[in-house]
């Protein structure tokens, strides 16, 4: 691993709970990581001890071969070789576009330097800007020019802070795209601090989820959504509820019995010893719940949400139980309307039940 974070633990002075407590990740040489979750989790901390801004009091942080992060030994961040992007972009108005691209390298041959900036312009989609100002430039403009600033200097390692925030929601996503192809062409090593999911899985080929402090789980996408490790990650990573439900062995299988009838035919599912008499709770996402409307199961809208192509319907059972479902936006229902669901699940994912 090219980056090492090892039961990492920041603390801040005065403060009982540490901001960062036992975290450990690493990333390859030319992977993008991303540290996602709620305001206040630590990410942010740990992306700043890594950059050599917060001091480390226990565990440690490697770059490559190089301890630069221990208790009592902090590597000054312009020794790490580092590029840093951040949120409100920080670029300089009164230069232009070239010269803030320069500003990291200021100490190359004036020949070498211009060489540089041109081939960084271009590696952002942005040739032929070096006279510009950043006032004469849109949002994502300025970010890719805050982008071409970083790299300019060939760090070993790219950390961005949330660096699509202050842009609107569509073009943020599409940013994301274009840093990740970007970052990929550079073969940069990133870690990237967002707390919008779609950001974390349009660019992070690793995301790590966080709370409290503590790194809940360190995975790409696909398996963070289908096979989040605890509570919090399943609940925090895209639409789902829990539902009451007891395992159930039937010969060599497991039937899941739940509010919406029996699972069965599963690829996947714990054994009924895994919990007191069976009974837990299993994890239904928005798209495990299917609008039929032939089912025998049926629930009422109490929210929709227009997604364009899709409702995202939140529904309550005639016992309570709510649910989650994505429907295609052409069985547009009225709220209050009682439509019939079933459950299309192929594996589930459980955990002890009524667990925080």
């Amino acid at each position: 691993m090219f980056l090492q974070v090892s039961q990492l633990q920041v603390r801040y002075a005065g403060q009982a709970v540490a901001a960062v407590q036992d975290v450990s990740l690493g990333l390859a040489a030319g992977q993008i990581g991303v540290l996602i979750g709620p305001s206040g989790c630590g990410k942010t901390t740990l992306l700043r001890s890594v950059a050599g801004l917060e001091s480390v009091a226990a565990g440690g942080i490697r770059l490559g071969s190089q301890v630069v992060g221990s208790p009592g030994h902090n590597m000054p961040p312009e020794q790490r070789r580092i590029g840093m992007v951040f949120q409100d972009y920080a670029l300089f108005p009164h230069l232009t576009v070239g010269s803030n691209v320069a500003f990291g390298i200021e100490h190359l041959p004036a020949a070498e330097r211009s060489l540089r900036v041109a081939e960084v312009l271009q590696l952002v989609g942005l040739e032929g800007s070096a006279q510009r100002y950043p006032h004469e430039l849109s949002g994502g403009q300025q970010q890719r020019v805050a982008l071409a600033r970083a790299l300019a200097p060939r760090p070993q390692l790219m950390l961005l802070d949330e660096p699509f925030s202050n842009l609107d929601v569509d073009l943020r996503e599409r940013l994301a795209h274009e840093v990740r192809n970007i970052l990929k062409q550079a073969g940069a090593t990133a870690l990237f601090v967002t707390h919008d999911q779609l950001e974390a899985f349009a660019i992070g080929d690793m995301i790590g989820v966080m709370h409290q402090g503590r790194l809940h789980q360190w995975d790409d996408a696909y398996t963070l959504y289908h096979r989040p490790a605890t509570r919090f990650v399943a609940d925090f990573i895209g639409h789902g509820v829990f539902a009451p439900a007891t395992l159930v062995q039937q010969g060599s299988g497991v039937v899941v019995r739940t509010p919406l009838g029996d699972l069965a035919n599963l690829t996947d599912c714990p054994l009924p010893s895994r919990y007191p008499g069976g009974a837990c709770d299993v994890l239904l996402r928005a798209d495990d719940i299917v609008h039929d409307d032939a089912a025998p199961v049926q629930a009422q809208i109490v929210r929709k949400s227009f997604r364009g192509s899709e409702f995202l319907y939140t529904l309550r059972m005639d016992n309570g139980q709510m649910l989650l479902a994505h429907v295609p936006s052409h069985h547009d229902h009225a709220l209050g309307e009682w439509i019939g669901i079933r459950a299309l699940v192929d594996h589930v994912v459980t955990f002890e039940r009524n667990s925080g």
